[in-house]
């Protein structure tokens, strides 16, 4: 099987990994945190990081040929799981509006920090095209 391997042009440029990986009908999407296209972290709290950790994930999958709709699983590391559940019904919101009103398998996981200090949450997931 053919690997190909999927930077969008509009997202930071990666260092040290690639933004998605296809191989056959699969597409595995680098763990996103909130970063814009210049790099820095997007200001805000936990609903504006998850609004630009999850749409950078979907960027890469477009860019791979696939559809937020066909997420297999996603993984979301969070530095503050309080935070993010006392915002659940915006974050709720939020996905609806970027990938859809069905969920995929998931999982949240509590981390002391992310590889950008100002980081609250970080998405990885895993699609079929």
């Amino acid at each position: 099987m053919t690997i190909s391997l999927h930077n969008p042009a509009s997202l930071a440029k990666p260092s040290g990994f690639t933004h998605a990986v296809r191989c056959g009908d699969t597409v595995w999407l680098s763990g996103q945190t909130a970063l814009d296209a210049d790099g820095r972290i997007v200001p805000g709290g936990i609903v504006e990081q998850f609004r630009q950790a999850l749409s950078n994930v979907v960027t890469s999958l477009r860019e791979a040929g696939g559809d937020p709709r066909k997420f297999l699983s996603v993984t979301i590391y969070l530095t503050d799981i309080p935070d993010y559940q006392a915002h659940g019904k915006e974050i709720g919101a939020v996905w609806k509006e970027l990938v859809g009103r069905d969920y995929p398998a998931m999982t949240g996981v509590g981390v002391t920090g992310l590889w950008q200090t100002e980081a609250l949450v970080e998405i990885q997931a895993v699609a079929s095209v």
